[in-house]
């Protein structure tokens, strides 16, 4: 699997609207529909990538720390799941169950909502504001699989809590990076 690192989308945007199948739920989810927020993260992952498995805890303990107080989490796959079936819907449920998602994980078939969030690898993260413009994009944490750095979410981690301040994150913020996205 080829390292890639995130496109780091322009600060400002708006969260491209998308209306996406749950995998959990069994409901669409459509972002321009949904009660408003204090924060949205949008991550984009998968059930096989090694540096997803590597993030996982840490995205459980993040939801369960934020979304109490107003953070709203949504997991989306894109890979082709005709040439990756491990990230197909049936395999999300179950990934989701065993993993500890309590968010929805939403399925992008075409995969028209990667490609509009400019998304490039998994795990690839976008913090946007409760006016849903992006404050942050990029890297959980300087951790990755085997490189011996703390688990902590520490740069996620910053971001909600400055936005959850009233504030912006930090202007220097680094790409996350994983496995490429397995487009059609």
């Amino acid at each position: 699997m080829a390292y890639t690192e995130s496109t780091m989308l322009s600060l400002g945007t708006k969260a491209p609207d998308f209306t996406l199948p749950d995998t959990i739920s069994g409901q669409d989810i459509h972002l321009g529909a949904l009660p408003p927020a204090s924060a949205t993260l949008v991550m984009f992952l998968c059930n096989h990538c090694p540096y997803v498995l590597h993030v996982n805890p840490e995205i459980v303990r993040l939801e369960a720390a934020f979304a109490p107080l107003g953070v709203r989490f949504l997991g989306i796959s894109a890979n082709d799941a005709e040439k990756y079936p491990e990230d197909g819907p049936e395999n999300m449920t179950r990934h989701a169950a065993e993993t500890g998602y309590r968010f929805p994980y939403l399925y992008d078939k075409s995969q028209a909502v990667a490609k509009a969030y400019d998304a490039a690898c998994t795990p690839d993260f976008y913090l946007f504001d409760g006016g849903l413009r992006l404050v942050y994009r990029g890297r959980l944490d300087a951790s990755r699989p085997s490189n011996g750095k703390s688990l902590d979410g520490a740069d996620l981690r910053r971001a909600i809590e400055a936005v959850l301040k009233g504030g912006t994150p930090e202007s220097v913020q680094y790409p996350s990076g994983g496995c490429n996205i397995k487009w059609k």
